[in-house]
């Protein structure tokens, strides 16, 4: 498994004028800070999340006028995600779904249960595989559509204490693999974006105890946006960052011993 991805040579550099963009769990973070920049760069963006008071802030303090519309809702709701298919069909299609919405989980597996894990899965998995199936035609009807996902760099290295986390982030690492070649065979790109820690809202909401997060060295949110931009910008395919992120990947793959005494739990 490689940690970084080269840019084919069959794909120019996409320009992000004119896209027509839907953002998943945009009212903080990477999410947000996607939606900040997609809209400097000229692009007409949907945003969505539960909280409608940060959307409606977010999409005033951008200024945007029709250039960001705001849809609050629950992800994981059927009703919600044919609200933001609704939306989309407005504008007659959709170049770039960006599955970003969210949840963590931390603490030993032993003091979880299966409430916890359902609710992992349900945002982090399910959620963004049945937008993506429900969207499916009107990306077609898009300019070079592309479906990315948020993953992260627990979904190709694994650590302790945070098993429902990257056990969903494992899913739809695995999800995308297999359906990658049955959306490139429909003319929709498929780009995995796996960051490391980001420093945000994210993990004062995990379940658990979030005094157990490692967050040493979190890039900020602007920055692992910038960083997926140049991933859709540049056609890849697969992208992980920040330079960290891609040594914890190459240690597990390379010296697993190591690799598992770096990350022991504390």
């Amino acid at each position: 498994m490689a940690v970084c991805c080269r840019l084919r040579p069959d794909v120019a550099t996409r320009k992000l004028r004119g896209a027509r963009v839907l953002v998943t769990g945009a009212s903080s973070g990477i999410g947000r800070a996607l939606a900040v920049q997609l809209v400097a760069a000229g692009a007409r963006v949907i945003v969505t999340a539960r909280r409608e008071a940060e959307l409606q802030q977010l999409a005033a303090d951008l200024e945007a006028g029709t250039d960001c519309l705001a849809i609050a809702g629950d992800i994981t709701s059927p009703e919600h995600r044919l609200q933001l298919l609704r939306g989309c069909e407005s504008w007659g299609g959709l170049d770039l779904l960006i599955n970003n919405a969210g949840i963590g989980a931390i603490g030993p597996f032993r003091e979880s249960d299966a409430e916890r894990l359902r609710q992992v899965m349900e945002v982090n998995f399910f959620a963004p595989i049945e937008l993506t199936r429900l969207l499916l035609p009107i990306l077609q009807r898009g300019d070079r559509p592309t479906v990315v996902l948020i993953g992260s760099v627990l979904a190709l290295a694994a650590v302790p204490l945070k098993s429902e986390y990257c056990a969903s982030k494992h899913a739809l690492h695995g999800w995308a693999e297999s359906v990658g070649p049955e959306l490139r065979q429909a003319g929709i790109e498929l780009l995995e974006v796996h960051p490391s820690t980001t420093a945000s809202e994210f993990f004062t909401k995990v379940l658990g105890d979030p005094s157990q997060q490692r967050s040493l060295g979190a890039m900020t949110p602007e920055v692992a946006a910038t960083h997926i931009l140049r991933a859709i910008r540049r056609g890849r395919r697969q992208a992980v960052f920040p330079l960290a992120g891609q040594a914890l990947v190459a240690l597990r793959r390379w010296c697993p011993p190591l690799f598992r005494w770096v990350t022991r739990p504390q």
